[in-house]
């Protein structure tokens, strides 16, 4: 995949590709994890949902890297 991809004549990284699909994956995950109630056996739901987005994002990077 190409470092770079046009958007309106402008050079848009891949990465942010990655961080917007990730901000949607994560709310998605986070609505299905607080209906589960999978949230009362975290110690800290923020960090938790912070660490979580790292996560996805740190994937979804190295995925767009190959």
């Amino acid at each position: 995949m190409p470092r770079e991809f046009t958007l309106l004549d402008a050079l848009v990284p891949t990465l942010l590709l990655a961080f917007l699909i990730s901000i949607a994956l994560q709310a998605v995950l986070d609505k299905i994890f607080g209906r589960l109630g999978l949230y009362r056996y975290v110690w800290h739901p923020p960090l938790f949902r912070v660490s979580f987005f790292v996560c996805i994002f740190g994937i979804l990077g190295l995925l767009a890297l190959k």
